[in-house]
């Protein structure tokens, strides 16, 4: 199976609410990290999107080479186990992409930059450690504690993606927010979406707004 779809957008974005949404739509798609129930290859269980990326790309072939299938990838970065991985930020890898899998399409998902910012605050340790303690592009060790320094990191990846992918029209920037999303990523990637909510929600979240 080719790839079809990749999402370039962060953390916190809506990344789960798409993976779900286009596993409804009958893809196979892998999010962040790879579970037993998605294939039966136990080299894959528990692997990582982004290192998995890596491997293929500097193997010298397709980034999704080792990817088992999948169809379509929702959220590519890695922070955790002392690794800083961030596929979504490296145009080199994105265009090794695209010369193995001509036709592929990108999609960028985001939500308001503060919001975004808080959502990463409120999850685990995210905002407060692994963020400022790691090495991510854009955002070098020491910063992204604060949620000026989340933001305006947040906002620039979004406009070095809107930069490069200028006029591109196998590219669509999305806000999870908007109503006309699913409509706007169904038109995009050529594929119906029966469903559309909101998934992996924070749970403190979720206490406040049943409140």
């Amino acid at each position: 199976m080719s790839l079809q779809v990749v999402n370039l957008g962060l953390p916190k974005s809506g990344t789960t609410t798409l993976a779900k949404a286009l596993r409804r739509a009958g893809l196979h798609v892998a999010d962040h990290r790879i579970r037993k129930r998605q294939t039966q290859d136990t080299t894959l269980h528990g692997t990582y999107v982004g290192a998995l990326l890596y491997a293929g790309h500097y193997a010298g072939g397709d980034p999704a080479g080792r990817l088992g299938g999948f169809q379509a990838l929702t959220e590519l970065s890695q922070l955790s186990g002392g690794r800083s991985i961030w596929p979504q930020t490296d145009f080199a890898l994105i265009e090794n992409l695209r010369r193995h899998h001509p036709g592929v399409k990108f999609l960028a998902s985001r939500r308001d930059a503060f919001e975004m910012s808080q959502s990463m605050l409120a999850w685990s340790d995210m905002g407060t450690a692994r963020l400022p303690r790691a090495m991510v592009p854009g955002l070098p060790r020491g910063y992204g504690e604060t949620s000026r320094e989340r933001i305006q990191w947040i906002d620039g990846h979004y406009a070095t993606l809107a930069r490069w992918f200028r006029d591109d029209p196998d590219y669509l920037e999305y806000d999870v927010a908007d109503p006309g999303a699913p409509t706007a990523i169904a038109a995009h990637i050529g594929r119906d979406l029966p469903w559309w909510g909101k998934a992996n929600a924070n749970p403190l979240r979720r206490q406040k707004e049943k409140a």
